[in-house]
């Protein structure tokens, strides 16, 4: 599995032979069943991570259990906790599996190793965490702005396949709604 992610990188950046080895030598695969968990609140995270193949999702659960998704991660996209990553602060998220799911990890202590050995790799980083932080501050202006509808809709245009492999309740989490207010604007949306 892990020559999907070196695909990956063939498809951002130039590397030699010797740099792909590099960095092949650094990567650890874990494959997670669906529902298993990558990280627990509380606990500390430490990695960069990959997601080669399936579906994770980031989420904190309220004092009355309510879950509270703030992301999901599919075929080709990072994931992990960087504010617990970055501070060594135990994560106040949790991060497991939607789907049966296979991650390239990182020790951030390795990553960082990798980004100061080959520029080309660093910039690739820089490039992604840039892209990150515009989808954060799209996020956050959709979560203030946006009717329940309008939540909706960019999500079904932005991520058209997710409907289809993640549950409605938790797209209905990750919207800020309940799953009755989902299926309710689904319906209304449909008949439109």
């Amino acid at each position: 599995m892990y020559d999907v992610f070196q695909v990956y990188l063939d498809s951002k950046i130039v590397l030699s032979e010797e740099q792909k080895e590099r960095i092949r030598s650094l990567a650890v695969v874990k494959k997670l069943r669906k529902k298993q968990y990558l990280l627990q609140a509380d606990e500390v995270w430490k990695y960069d991570a990959f997601v080669v193949k399936g579906c994770v999702r980031t989420y904190s659960v309220d004092e009355k259990g309510n879950e509270h998704i703030i992301g999901f991660s599919i075929e080709n996209w990072w994931t992990g906790d960087r504010e617990s990553l970055l501070t060594g602060e135990p994560s106040k998220f949790n991060i497991d599996a939607v789907e049966d799911s296979e991650i390239v990890l990182f020790t951030h202590q390795n990553f960082e190793l990798i980004c100061q050995e080959i520029p080309a790799f660093n910039d690739m980083v820089n490039a992604i965490l840039q892209r990150s932080f515009i989808v954060s501050q799209n996020r956050i202006h959709a979560t203030l702005s946006y009717t329940a509808e309008e939540k909706y809709l960019s999500f079904t245009k932005k991520y058209p396949g997710f409907v289809s492999r993640i549950p409605q309740s938790m797209i209905a989490s990750y919207l800020g709604m309940t799953p009755e207010t989902l299926s309710r604007i689904r319906t209304q949306t449909i008949r439109k």
